[in-house]
């Protein structure tokens, strides 16, 4: 599974932002992907993730409320929509993918797959 993560940008506090996530090669609808993120001098941490076929979702506590994770399976595609974006949201966001049933994979020793990452910027 190849993964392409876009949507990053600049945006001022309060502001929102889609990521997606496409994804190629084997089959992706049988996959859950999550979404991390990694701040300048912090350690990379999760944020959300979505089971493989988009009934179950869990989200980390920081963005519980704000943003959301959703996935179109037909478009080999995963959303993360953020709301109202705080400035300790900017990171470089990355997606994941992660095989096996079992749900939510919260760490990222986990996920078999990533992608290059986009960079979201937060301003106060």
């Amino acid at each position: 599974v190849q993964l392409q993560a876009s949507g990053g940008g600049l945006v001022q506090a309060g502001g929102s932002l889609r990521l997606s996530c496409a994804a190629s090669g084997r089959t992706f609808s049988s996959y859950t992907v999550g979404w991390f993120r990694q701040a300048p001098g912090k350690e990379r941490e999760f944020v959300a993730a979505i089971s493989w076929s988009g009934s179950s979702t869990y989200y980390a506590n920081s963005v519980k409320g704000r943003f959301t994770i959703s996935r179109d399976n037909a478009e080999n595609t995963v959303y993360l929509q953020m709301d109202n974006l705080k400035p300790e949201d900017t990171a470089v966001y990355y997606c994941a993918a992660a095989g096996g049933a079992s749900f939510p994979r919260i760490s990222s020793t986990w996920y078999d797959y990533w992608g290059q990452g986009t960079l979201v910027t937060v301003s106060s």
